[in-house]
């Protein structure tokens, strides 16, 4: 699988990312589904210190501590949690950042965190402090890069101007096309990368989509509709029998994404998410007719 640089250092990710917040707590099973992505040309795994209070990070670090030199791995840092009563609050300060990122080694039972980042962010936060923190944990060896994960255009275009990240973890997909509006284009010129998530919409625009468009009813998804949804998923099935490769290609279409990051609970939903020619690019004609069947979404809050 071909792998993209993320930002300027000097790191390269293939073009699909294992999302493993929900590999779920069997570590036999997680190891196994772990094996598979990497047998498949998956070299990143994305995890995050909130995931299950930790449990998550542990599960990861087990199942790759006889193979991380196969692994790109990251991680998210910036929620202050106790793990015993299951509360946490929001905390990007230096302080827990250096902590955090001490916790998180020690969970994934690995000295270095490959790229590291804000898990979220304000307009609020103290948006230096934090970017020196990530800085000092670059000289100090225990990361290779960092970044954040977000969707507010305010926030981002504050990290773009201010730090020198080399990556954004956000959701974008056929769908979802705010970054579209005003980011993705800006973290181009600026040579950082996209992590894209949450690319199927929640099945929406998957293989099982008309399921998954029917267990939502008339709730819709952001600005569609039920109907719109379903004229959506008739128009993708016409132009693919694989609908899970299409919404990732189409994903990776635009040069400021360097993978995209979707989730699997079982073996079987791992093999449909990598079924497909991800090194081809996605033809123009294609790219245009589904944008024309699809809408942008505007962002009305947190700018």
């Amino acid at each position: 699988m071909k792998k993209n640089q993320i930002g300027s250092s000097d790191i390269y990710i293939s073009q699909l990312t294992l999302g493993c917040m929900s590999l779920g707590k069997d570590t036999a099973k997680a190891k196994s589904m772990i094996d598979m992505a990497l047998e498949h040309g998956i070299n990143h795994l994305d995890t995050a210190d909130l995931y299950d209070f930790g449990d998550n990070e542990e599960i990861v670090g087990s199942a790759i501590k006889h193979r991380r030199e196969d692994v790109v791995l990251t991680t998210k840092v910036g929620n202050h949690f106790n793990r015993e009563t299951r509360k946490w609050y929001w905390d990007p300060s230096k302080e827990q950042i250096q902590q955090g990122v001490k916790a998180s080694l020690k969970r994934l039972n690995t000295d270095y965190i490959d790229f590291y980042m804000l898990h979220g962010g304000t307009i609020d936060d103290p948006i230096d402090e934090t970017i020196e923190a990530f800085e000092i944990l670059k000289k100090e060896g225990l990361i290779r890069a960092y970044g954040i994960s977000s969707i507010r255009p305010n926030v981002i275009r504050e990290y773009v101007k201010r730090s020198a990240m080399d990556g954004i973890m956000m959701q974008y997909n056929l769908l979802d096309r705010r970054p579209e509006e005003e980011i993705l284009d800006l973290l181009d010129e600026n040579n950082i990368s996209v992590l894209a998530r949450g690319p199927l919409a929640k099945g929406i625009l998957s293989n099982q989509a008309a399921k998954q468009i029917a267990a939502k009813g008339e709730t819709g998804y952001l600005d569609y509709s039920y109907k719109e949804l379903q004229s959506i998923n008739d128009e993708l099935t016409k132009l693919s029998s694989n609908k899970n490769e299409l919404s990732f290609r189409y994903i990776l279409k635009h040069p400021a994404v360097a993978s995209v990051v979707f989730g699997a609970s079982s073996i079987d939903q791992l093999k449909e998410n990598t079924n497909g020619d991800f090194n081809k690019e996605l033809q123009d004609d294609t790219y245009h007719n589904l944008k024309k069947i699809t809408k942008p979404v505007t962002y009305q809050a947190h700018r």
